[in-house]
């Protein structure tokens, strides 16, 4: 028994369009494969650590997300910055990376600092200022991170500050 044709832009195929429509450019037609050896340094850079574009507008055409890795020299601390309108989340690779950020929710603002472990995973909400620290003597830290926008906004800031969202 054979199952019948589908028709494109229907089914189990919505990303198919039809067949009179003016064919996508050539980035959106096709897999991508980033080599780990080949990723982009030529991006957005706090201090303190190197980030490197492996999914991004300019390297495969990516319209809604950005992917890359972060590196963190031992015993050393990122600039305070936050992400603009991207959600970040982050996934630890190696080493023990802590993640800081100012908390105001309780009766005086406060500074938290995660500690990870490889394997682990965190959420940066957008403009949340924080900084990644690698307080291990010998051992880089890396993560992978991925962003809700196409490009890595990276918005360096004098220090750390509790986030207050608009209307709040």
């Amino acid at each position: 028994m054979s199952e019948p044709s589908t028709t494109p832009g229907e089914g189990f195929h919505p990303h198919l369009g039809a067949a009179d429509e003016a064919p996508a450019a050539p980035l959106r037609t096709r897999l991508h494969h980033i080599r780990a050896d080949a990723l982009d340094g030529d991006t957005a850079q706090s201090g303190g650590m190197r980030r490197f574009a492996a999914i991004s507008g300019k390297t495969v055409g990516s319209q809604k997300l950005w992917m890359g890795q972060t590196h963190v020299a031992p015993s050393t601390a990122s600039s305070d910055h936050h992400h603009g309108e991207s959600e970040t989340a982050i996934h630890v690779v190696s080493g023990h990376p802590e993640f800081v950020f100012v908390d105001d929710s309780g009766p005086q603002p406060e500074e938290v600092r995660l500690r990870t472990a490889p394997g682990d995973y965190v959420f940066v909400p957008p403009f949340v200022p924080h900084r990644e620290e690698n307080p291990d003597p010998d051992e880089e830290a890396v993560v992978v991170i991925a962003r809700s926008t196409q490009e890595a906004i990276v918005v360096n800031l004098p220090h750390l500050y509790a986030y207050k969202p608009e209307g709040v």
